[in-house]
């Protein structure tokens, strides 16, 4: 019996603050939310829900509209490219590229950034004068620019964008975990870890990072809608996803000779990443409001 009433009340208090957080929420944040959940389960999920295979086409099929207008079709909803591939099967595909990249970009580049940052703000000196002579050589570098080098070496793959946005985004997270670890760093209770004898790598990982998680985590969400951006400008100037792999960029880009003729191709991705990046950006602003309000407004 104490079983049977003890899991309704971990449910409870799991579910509460959901529903708290939910209500604090106005509509347009709402919709926002759910569409960036929607996003994930597409990406997530998409090789289960796909309609059709994103890379087989059929040329008896090329260049269908969507269904709401003449000549569509319900077994193409968003209707078909050149090839005869299906919009909708490619959207979805490019969805899960999209999450992969973001998760390894942020991965990446939030490790590099916030292990310099917190070195730097924490042990100061030459430590942090070299370090942050690195931070301002990374915001130098011209991602566009560099990307294109490393395509024009190597050709266009998935590595490049991982290689290419980490390079420009890790010194983000390290400006921002420096000037949090120097407002910490003396702190009575970092200084009382000193003096019981706690090594400088255990009081950075006791008492910097848990401290610092907040604005970097007000960060990395912010970020989401900037690589997803960055990732689809690289596959539009061929420099990143290779074909045929489904990438929102590329059909933009594959769609850009068709606009005046079949305005969806390049219309409906685009439109893709429109709405996604809105609403990873509205809810960073609120997420920044609600963590950190000390950010809104900071160039970060």
């Amino acid at each position: 019996m104490a079983h049977s009433t003890s899991a309704p009340a971990a449910r409870s208090r799991l579910i509460a603050p959901l529903a708290d957080f939910w209500n604090s929420l106005d509509w347009p944040l709402r919709i926002a939310l759910a569409v960036l959940l929607l996003f994930v389960l597409v990406a997530l999920f998409g090789p289960l829900i796909t309609p059709h295979d994103p890379l087989r086409g059929s040329l008896r099929a090329r260049l269908l509209p969507p269904v709401w207008q003449e000549g569509g079709s319900w077994d193409h909803l968003f209707g078909t490219d050149r090839l005869g591939r299906d919009i909708l099967s490619r959207i979805i595909a490019g969805a899960r590229i999209s999450l992969t990249v973001c998760v390894l970009v942020i991965a990446i580049a939030g490790t590099i950034g916030t292990a310099v940052g917190t070195i730097a703000g924490y042990f100061g000196g030459w430590a942090d004068r070299v370090l942050m002579r690195l931070v301002d050589l990374a915001l130098s570098l011209p991602v566009i620019l560099l990307a294109l080098l490393l395509g024009a070496i190597s050709g266009p793959s998935f590595a490049n964008i991982i290689i290419v946005i980490s390079l420009t985004l890790w010194s983000q997270y390290a400006r921002m975990a420096r000037g949090e670890t120097l407002k910490i760093r003396n702190e009575d209770y970092v200084d009382l870890a000193r003096t019981s004898g706690l090594s400088d790598l255990r009081i950075i990982l006791r008492h910097i990072l848990p401290n610092i998680a907040p604005a970097l985590i007000v960060i990395a969400t912010l970020q989401v809608g900037i690589v997803i951006v960055l990732e689809a400008s690289l596959s539009f100037l061929g420099v990143g996803v290779p074909p045929p792999a489904p990438s929102w960029g590329s059909m933009v880009a594959e769609g850009r000779s068709y606009i005046a003729s079949a305005w969806w191709l390049c219309m409906i991705p685009g439109m893709a990443i429109l709405i996604t990046v809105m609403a990873v950006n509205l809810l960073g602003d609120a997420l920044t409001d609600r963590i950190n309000p000390a950010l809104r407004g900071r160039n970060i």
